[in-house]
């Protein structure tokens, strides 16, 4: 399919508000961005994929002891108002893509047809967890991807890498005002790093 591709990640509520059970510190400041950006995408035709926590209370992610490296508190639970994305972010109608294993060529199939948005759902911090990310992303085959959400330095991280190895011709852009870290040092240690990798950094009022 080719063309220019919107990647969002991870903007619930849970993340996103104050109040929610994982909050993303001042990533309620961003939301005007990712407004803007949602706002375009409507008016350009632009494609987005998103990704969403959608997690089960024995997810191996999820502990009452967490180290924030590997496991985290209980959030975006299954159904939960925290599980769902912000207002400014909502997707119309997407082609929702469940995290168990489905035939590559089914997955192929529905993306072929399905002239939408995408929301991809994990389990785990890392959008590659979902094994059908994979077939979903070789179906739309985007030339550029402009990622933004949060957090930065968890399941931002994630993606990024995850499509610099799998896609290393693709042109990859991360907004940085519409990204928060929970972790501010490494963020901005990420974002050099991603920059010397040829990773494009890029304000909302440039992409918009």
């Amino acid at each position: 399919m080719g063309g220019l591709l919107f990647w969002d990640v991870d903007t619930q509520v849970d993340f996103m508000q104050p109040e929610g059970r994982l909050y993303v510190p001042g990533a309620e400041t961003i939301v005007p961005q990712l407004a803007a950006l949602r706002r375009t995408a409507l008016e350009r035709g632009i494609r987005t994929v998103a990704s969403a926590d959608d997690h089960r209370p024995d997810d191996p992610e999820l502990s009452a002891h967490p180290d924030y490296v590997e496991t985290f508190p209980p959030h975006c639970l299954h159904g939960s108002p925290g599980q769902q994305r912000i207002p400014e972010t909502r997707l119309t109608d997407p082609l929702v893509i469940e995290p168990e294993p489905q035939p590559p060529e089914a997955i192929r199939a529905a993306v072929r047809t399905h002239p939408g948005d995408i929301l991809l759902l994990k389990r785990r911090f890392d959008v590659f967890s979902n094994p059908n990310a994979v077939p979903v992303l070789e179906e739309l085959a985007p030339e550029e991807i402009v990622l933004f959400g949060v957090a930065l330095d968890v399941c931002d991280r994630f993606a990024v890498e995850g499509l610099l190895v799998r896609w290393p011709g693709l042109r990859l852009s991360v907004v940085t005002d519409a990204v928060k870290a929970i972790r501010e040092d490494q963020g901005e240690s990420l974002l050099r790093d991603w920059k010397e990798r040829g990773v494009r950094l890029v304000t909302t009022a440039q992409v918009t």
